[in-house]
């Protein structure tokens, strides 16, 4: 005989039925029954209040994208769901699995703009994988098992569940559902033989061959399939921002990173190539540049899992749709043994010029105020490069992603596609959760860190080791480098009157300590490194500081500014 539980119990017993261990959350009355339901649950989840439902979004994402598990999240109706809506766009255009669970008012008051009521349904549509409606608690099971694995399989991303009231303390036998199909979703397409074979006979006989590798390969899974693929046809890669994670960064054919902040040498090359294999990259503006003068003398072979994505900003020679973990071992199978020495060789000048103009000025300066890459560096190094990445968006994003260093899978977390500030903190907070066993550190600059700054509370309460480091440079940083560039130095809206970010901290019970001088800053690290717990490492950088190289808004992507 099935037993007779509510629906909030319903709700926990999915959530343990998907393997479920954390959640974070913020209650309010429309969710009310599910948090009753959570206290007899204590022993089962990790249970989270975050401060703010923005932060539980970005908290599940971290955890989802450190761990590749799916992170979930659970809040009221009305302002608590609509809080969470950045939270779901950030993960929708970064394909990151979350489950966000929101109260809702009684099936029989929707539509009646009862107290906090929102269509929620109709609001997360465009920016989610799937979003439903649960009125009747005999649908708890079914729709939560589906949620997952639609969160989870082919192209991850965030599925939204409507909770009413009523599913929720309502009476439901309960069986355990488990959904592993859907008609009409296909999350992982079967590869065509056809491109397969025409895409290593392009690669066989390129000269220049060079591929781009996006997040795909780490949501995938594919990091040993790739680097055979490489090493097989000898090719140079370039990864993106959300890919640098994908290879090693001293790997032997990374060349850097792609973009509007990337390597110069991987830009260029990229309008030299006469062969690009894109590896689960989407071809954002950020890496395309001006989208007419982008590798118009390449063939372009675009491995996706996602059919939408191809010829949606490049057009696709070959495309080859499918799974990379799958695809890459088809394709690499049929490739004969390259050697392009020369072409590998082509990247150096390049390099040596970016070295010599830009990256030995950011690393190197005896004199004058900490340089934001200095910091970036000086941390990385004091991890032995192991430690994962966590960044906020801006200036402080840009450098800590150049110069940080990684050496092993899922170590870069940071906003991409929808370029979120104050993602890092709560990221960060939930990667500490993810993977306790690695060191996360996230960079901020002071305009990021103000916009989720209550997550301080959170991290306090769980004891979460996170390192951060916030580069102060009293600034906007990254709208005023656009001010200064392209608007004639006018300063709108930009200049920051900050607080006393130590004192913060110490409110918080969260060790902190300021560095000013260059020479203080090495030990300052080693402090932060070593102290057990949270630490906020304070560091007052130069105020006007710009991110180089860069490729100006309208310009071909191999036309950067280096100073």
């Amino acid at each position: 005989m099935k037993e007779i539980i509510t629906g909030a119990e319903a709700l926990m017993r999915s959530l343990m039925n998907e393997g479920v261990d954390t959640i974070f959350g913020y209650p309010g009355g429309s969710i009310m029954p599910v948090f009753d339901a959570m206290y007899d649950h204590r022993e089962d989840f990790r249970q989270v209040l975050v401060r703010h439902e923005q932060g539980a979004t970005h908290a599940a994402e971290g955890y989802a994208r450190s761990s590749g598990r799916v992170g979930v999240c659970i809040v009221t109706s009305g302002p608590g769901a609509t809080n969470t809506l950045t939270g779901i766009g950030d993960a929708i255009l970064d394909s990151t699995p979350i489950v966000v669970i929101a109260g809702q008012v009684a099936s029989n008051v929707l539509g009646t703009d009862a107290f906090q009521e929102i269509d929620l349904v109709g609001v997360t549509q465009p920016i989610s994988k799937w979003s439903y409606q649960i009125r009747r608690a005999e649908d708890i099971a079914w729709a939560v098992s589906r949620a997952f694995y639609i969160a989870r399989s082919g192209r991850p991303g965030p599925v939204v569940l409507d909770f009413t009231k009523n599913a929720q303390v309502a009476q439901v036998a309960y069986e355990p559902a488990t959904v592993d199909k859907i008609r009409s979703y296909v999350p992982y397409p079967k590869p065509d033989a056809d491109a397969v074979k025409a895409a290593a006979e392009l690669i066989n006989r390129a000269q220049r061959p060079f591929a781009l590798v996006g997040q795909g390969v780490e949501l995938g899974e594919a990091h040993e399939e790739l680097k055979a693929f490489l090493e097989k046809g000898n090719i140079p890669a370039a990864r993106t921002l959300l890919g640098l994670s994908a290879l090693p960064s001293d790997y032997p054919l990374t060349m850097g990173m792609l973009g509007m902040h990337g390597n110069l040498s991987c830009n260029i090359n990229t309008n030299q190539a006469d062969v690009i294999i894109a590896i689960g990259m989407r071809f954002s503006d950020r890496v395309t540049g001006e989208p007419s003068t982008y590798a118009k003398q390449a063939k372009v072979i675009h491995l996706d899992i996602d059919r939408a994505e191809i010829d949606k900003c490049v057009k696709a020679d070959i495309p080859v749709i499918g799974d990379c973990k799958e695809t890459l071992p088809l394709i690499t199978a049929l490739m004969e043994k390259g050697n392009h020495k020369e072409w590998i060789d082509s990247f150096a000048d390049y390099d040596k010029l970016e070295y010599e103009r830009v990256i030995d000025k950011a690393l190197n300066t005896k004199e004058g105020p900490i340089k934001m890459g200095e910091v970036a560096r000086c941390v990385s190094e004091a991890t032995g490069n192991s430690a994962l990445l966590v960044t906020d968006v801006g200036q402080n994003q840009m450098f800590a992603c150049r110069y940080f260093k990684n050496t092993r899978p899922h170590s870069v977390l940071t906003s991409g596609g929808l370029g979120t500030m104050g993602y890092g903190l709560p990221a960060a907070l939930g990667a500490t959760m993810a993977v306790p066993e690695r060191t996360v550190c996230v960079f901020m600059g002071d305009g990021g860190f103000q916009m989720n700054m209550q997550e301080l509370g959170t991290i306090m309460e769980q004891r979460s080791p996170v390192k951060m480091i916030l580069m102060n440079n009293n600034y906007l940083g990254n709208v005023r480098q656009w001010q200064e560039m392209f608007f004639n130095n006018r300063y709108s809206w930009t200049p920051m009157m900050n607080p006393d970010y130590n004192m913060i901290a110490s409110a918080y019970g969260i060790p902190s300590r300021l560095v000013v001088k260059r020479e203080e800053l090495k030990d300052a690290v080693r402090e932060m490194i070593e102290t057990p717990g949270a630490f906020l490492l304070h560091v007052a950088v130069e105020e006007e500081e710009n991110v180089m190289p860069m490729v100006p808004p309208g310009a071909s992507i191999c036309d950067m500014v280096l100073e």
